[in-house]
């Protein structure tokens, strides 16, 4: 499965959300899974938007043809759009599925790992953060995306905001420790995401 993370600036919000229900033309689209996203907790502004989908040879052919049209009524109402491809590695929890049921908040991490630590950071991810995840009450489902130049997604959904902030709280600093990600990770950015119903296709 291939996962889409876009995140943007909006300066038009109203202009913007309208936009994002045209999106619901993505239905009929072969090899589309699923997409949903919502505003950062942390900058008002920011839009973060996650679109999932079978294949890379789908999403190119949805791509050439029908992309412009659907994006076209979001045009001028946002700025400084970064949009990355990962590819699904592995589940955080079991059962993966691109929907957004039952969430109400998506935490993202984005890292770009040192080339001789990417083994180490993989396994890590999956022997020491993936049960930790796993295992949290409110935690609902994730995965675990890696694109070209040693750069992974870490996405988890979560009941709500009070849940994912008492893993953090309880959990995040000894995990950091035991998988001495400091070692591993050259950079990391991330945002805790408010889904917005409307936008989920």
């Amino acid at each position: 499965m291939l996962v889409k993370w876009i995140r943007c600036t909006v300066v038009d919000r109203r202009g913007f959300e309208r936009g994002q229900r045209k999106w619901a033309g993505l239905l009929g689209e072969p090899g589309f899974r699923g997409q949903g996203g919502g505003w950062s907790k942390g900058r008002p502004h920011v839009a973060h938007v996650f679109a999932f989908w079978e294949s890379r040879a789908f999403y190119d052919s949805f791509m050439a043809r029908s992309h412009d049209r659907l994006a076209s009524s979001q045009s001028g109402t946002y700025k400084d759009s970064q949009a990355k491809l990962f590819d699904h590695r592995f589940d955080v929890k079991t059962g993966f599925e691109p929907r957004f049921t039952g969430a109400d908040v998506v935490r993202v991490a984005h890292c770009k790992v040192r080339e001789d630590r990417v083994e180490h950071y993989a396994l890590m991810q999956e022997k020491v953060w993936n049960p930790a995840m796993a295992g949290s009450p409110g935690m609902v489902r994730g995965l675990f995306g890696e694109a070209p130049e040693n750069e992974f997604l870490v996405m988890s959904m979560w009941q709500s905001a009070a849940e994912h902030g008492k893993y953090r709280r309880e959990r995040v600093e000894r995990l950091l420790l035991r998988a001495q990600t400091e070692a591993d990770v050259a950079a990391l950015s991330g945002d805790v995401v408010q889904l917005e119903p409307s936008w989920t296709v």
